[in-house]
């Protein structure tokens, strides 16, 4: 269990952070590309933002002992990764042309998105019940990305407070322009418009086979996440939102006079899904129904699909938070969650930069005699630099091709 926070002591402990545990040498082999291409890493732009707001853009670094002496020197409270440009960003100045080339395609989830549909938190705050819309929403997008995209290579990572990020590392994704990651976030936002729009799911007749699929993991999920955690139909405020979303007037008044005849909020869904059928039923000769039989699938999806910032997805040159960094207000580290096991993670037992810091004491005083070549190793940082690894292993196939590409070509010259 994460040992007890205060983020007075940040500026204390990042820095024993930054010279011990943050793994420097996986991390710059990723953003670099494997070194297949000996500048790419110092193409590469970060972001530090110190102590007071000050924020450091358009810096690179040649390697991971450039980049651990700066992150020592400066002590970033946050680092943001951005793209990899034609010319090193810390001379971009000096260049008449400067323009971002590739970048890892990123989708942000942020919470607070979820607001005006969770029921058991609001704003910063997060708990076991509304963390399952991050499950559902990491499941639905690693389905989507792997299948109808054909990508294999996503780095999936908790955000340090109340979200998660993915990081798309295959080269395709890499190197799709501006129009590119555009196409892929239009595909995948299904819930369109803001605040002031109450329905913000409309589906077509015939359902498109990636939201047919969305919908198989929603409904393993929905009762328990929307009918029992959230309580969505618990009481007459919460159902008429719900039935809000229903185009119908006539369908609506009837649903709405039979709410207070149910006891909870899974009678009710299963009684709104009976009444549903027989009432299209009845006005099935009526050539434009205003409600479709894809009403419950519309407000399943409003209530549990994921809610994506595509404007993070879309730019080439939109910085996003960088993993295995420390968010100053939780003191959890920003850590790689393997997708196989998202239905276990919990962001309560993310390890803060406290607890950390501790272990490597406690280590120090319990494991005298034993020989550990990483520090971070001596610490609950062991396995989410391992899942990361793993994934570096994964994509270094990628790198290997691109070698030998690069090698062959040489020696055809």
């Amino acid at each position: 269990m994460s040992e007890t926070y205060d983020p007075e002591s940040l500026n204390e402990l990042l820095p024993i952070y930054y010279r011990r545990l943050f793994p420097y040498e996986p991390y710059c082999k990723w953003l670099g590309a494997g070194n297949t291409d000996k500048t790419f890493l110092a193409r590469r732009e970060f972001s530090f933002t110190l102590q007071d707001d000050i924020y450091l853009r358009y810096l690179s670094f040649a390697n991971h002992e450039e980049l651990q002496k700066e992150m020592i020197r400066r002590i970033p409270h946050k680092i943001d990764i951005g793209a990899v440009y034609n010319a090193r960003p810390s001379d971009h100045k000096k260049i008449t042309n400067f323009q971002p080339q590739e970048k890892e395609l990123v989708f942000d989830i942020d919470m607070t998105d979820y607001d005006d549909i969770r029921t058991c938190c609001e704003g910063a705050s997060i708990c076991n019940k509304c963390w399952q819309f991050m499950t559902v929403a990491l499941k639905i997008l690693d389905r989507a990305l792997r299948e109808d995209f054909g990508f294999k290579h996503l780095l999936w990572v908790y955000s340090g407070r109340r979200g998660i990020h993915c990081w798309v590392s295959d080269p395709a994704a890499r190197k799709l322009g501006q129009s590119g990651r555009s196409a892929v976030a239009e595909y995948l936002q299904v819930i369109r418009g803001g605040d002031s729009k109450v329905k913000k799911v409309t589906l077509q007749t015939g359902l498109h086979p990636s939201i047919s699929k969305s919908l198989e993991v929603i409904k393993e999920s929905f009762t328990r996440l929307c009918l029992h955690d959230q309580d969505i139909l618990g009481d007459s405020t919460r159902w008429n939102k719900v039935l809000a979303l229903i185009p119908d007037d006539e369908l609506r008044e009837e649903l709405a006079e039979n709410m207070s005849k149910r006891k909870n909020s899974t009678e009710r869904w299963n009684m709104m899904n009976d009444h549903i059928t027989s009432f299209l039923a009845r006005r099935n000769n009526k050539p434009y129904p205003k409600t479709t039989k894809n009403i419950l699938h519309e407000i399943m999806l409003q209530f549990a699909y994921p809610r994506l910032d595509i404007a993070v997805s879309k730019g080439l040159n939109h910085l996003l938070k960088s993993p295995f960094c420390v968010h100053p207000k939780t003191g959890r580290v920003c850590i790689p969650i393997d997708p196989a096991k998202a239905e276990t993670f919990d962001p309560a037992l993310v390890p803060t930069i406290t607890q950390l810091t501790s272990e490597i004491d406690k280590f120090a005083q319990e494991e005298k005699e034993k020989t550990v070549s990483k520090d971070y190793k001596k610490t609950s940082l062991r396995e989410p630099v391992k899942i990361f690894e793993e994934f570096l292993s994964k994509l270094g196939e990628t790198w290997r091709g691109k070698l030998i590409e690069t090698s062959d070509s040489q020696m055809n010259f």
